[in-house]
């Protein structure tokens, strides 16, 4: 893995900690979070102020995370908003984060001039006991002060402000005077500089979590469902419609399409979704080259096409069935799209525009796993779990790849592959379903369908 580490594709963009006073200001907040310290003079930390070394040091990857559910912060600056979440169990976690750093950064600004703010992503469910326990996390709020409390001390110096400004003898009341002099030496001037950050709540209806294999819950679409990553028994008694694996794929495209979460990436980009439909054959080539034990480093475009002649027989059907469509393509022929079972079929997709395609994408992502890229864009824990299983030559290429194809213009590769980034608006799109039946067949029922539209669950 430290291939990856020193590509910066792994604990990238994390923020150093290095002066003695940020780290004494830390463990000010970490004893104040959870009991315990660090001995460590210099190390990084995410954007809920995670540190991948103190988790090592104190053998706890989840001290910020207890039970994988409420997530504790420690924002040391407000630069901490531009780094990765670490460790998360929730796709929702580091854009809560991200969004509240966006909406209170003045505040947070100066206030961390003085102190760490901690704070905790609320919700009812304080451990998950069961999958059924993923379903009362709906609404997540926040709230933060610094670990000296400025922000309740600022609140309790405005109520005695505003009582002396309104109240008949606040201007004779010496001890009403005298707390508020010994309040603005916590506080400073919050007429000028005001200390106020307001609870925020933030609704999560569709979401993906590491719980249980790996889970992807929509409910805020008009027929409910979760698709499990691995192990289906344990959600077999969800309150959802539909409970799939990704081996249902023809109930999985169903499913995406009919509420229009996907798109076909030729009907958005026609022609240039060609080059993107290439690159995704090399890297289905690049695979079975590599597992066949060839020397990938230094590959130019022409010895890639070389290898696709001499393995061409034993390249998987996906790439057979994605070749067959890329060709059409290029020919300008119509396109029939191979059935979801196909092994090609869910390549020619992508998240359709709308305020959970963060989710979709990584859905698609794992359901495309030679897709290397995309799985590292949308799904890094997945990617870290299969590099580790890869041979030696793939783990070279693909750390190249990225580090000098994406890594140099993350922002614009992500448009391209995806599109827009989606919005930042407080609402998720709701998308209704449309006739029960599918272009590949019917959804598998795991309870009663009575087939009413109008059914909410």
């Amino acid at each position: 893995m430290m291939r990856l580490v020193r590509h910066g594709l792994m604990f990238g963009n994390l923020v150093e900690v290095t002066s003695p006073s940020m780290v004494r200001r830390y463990n000010r907040a970490l004893e104040h979070l959870t009991g315990k310290t660090t001995k460590l003079e210099e190390f990084h930390i995410d954007i809920s102020g995670f540190s991948p070394e103190i988790g090592d040091e104190l053998d706890d990857p989840n001290y910020l995370n207890p039970h994988g559910c409420n997530r504790l912060f420690i924002f040391l600056s407000t630069a901490q908003k531009t780094a990765p979440l670490l460790n998360a169990h929730f796709s929702f976690s580091r854009t809560i984060l991200r969004r509240y750093i966006d909406r209170n950064e003045e505040q947070l600004f100066a206030l961390t001039l003085h102190d760490a703010v901690v704070g905790e992503l609320l919700n009812t469910v304080y451990t998950i006991r069961s999958p059924l326990d993923l379903f009362d996390i709906r609404q997540i709020e926040i709230e933060a002060d610094t670990v000296g409390a400025h922000v309740a001390a600022s609140d309790e110096l405005s109520s005695k402000i505003h009582a002396f400004m309104s109240e008949p003898d606040g201007w004779w009341d010496d001890v009403l005077i005298a707390e508020m002099i010994e309040l603005s030496k916590h506080t400073g001037d919050i007429i000028r500089t005001p200390l106020k950050l307001e609870p925020q709540s933030f609704d999560e209806g569709n979401f993906h979590t590491s719980h249980y294999g790996g889970l992807y819950v929509f409910r805020d679409v008009k027929r409910t469902a979760c698709v499990a990553s691995k192990n289906v028994d344990i959600v077999s008694d969800l309150p959802v419609k539909y409970v799939l694996t990704l081996r249902d794929r023809k109930a999985i495209a169903t499913y995406l399409t009919r509420n229009g979460l996907i798109e076909a990436i030729h009907d958005v980009l026609g022609a240039d979704a060609i080059d993107i439909l290439n690159q995704k054959l090399d890297f289905i080539a690049i695979d079975l080259a590599a597992s066949l034990g060839e020397d990938l480093s230094e590959i130019s475009r022409r010895d890639l096409r070389n290898l696709k002649r001499k393995y061409h027989a034993e390249l998987p059907e996906a790439y057979h069935a994605l070749e067959s469509t890329v060709r059409r393509m290029a020919a300008g022929r119509k396109v029939s799209w191979p059935d979801p079972d196909d092994p090609a079929f869910f390549y020619l997709f992508r998240s359709s525009d709308h305020q959970d395609k963060l989710v979709v994408n990584r859905l698609l992502a794992e359901l495309t796993p030679l897709d290397f890229r995309q799985l590292f864009i949308c799904h890094k824990d997945a990617f870290y779990d299969q590099y580790r299983t890869w041979s030696e030559p793939k783990k070279t290429f693909v750390a190249q790849f990225l580090a000098e194809e994406y890594m140099v213009d993350k922002a614009g590769t992500r448009q391209e592959l995806f599109g827009a980034e989606p919005g930042m608006q407080e609402d998720h799109l709701d998308f209704g379903f449309g006739q029960n039946m599918g272009p590949w067949g019917a959804i598998p029922k795991t309870r009663d369908d009575d087939d009413d539209e109008d059914d909410d669950d």
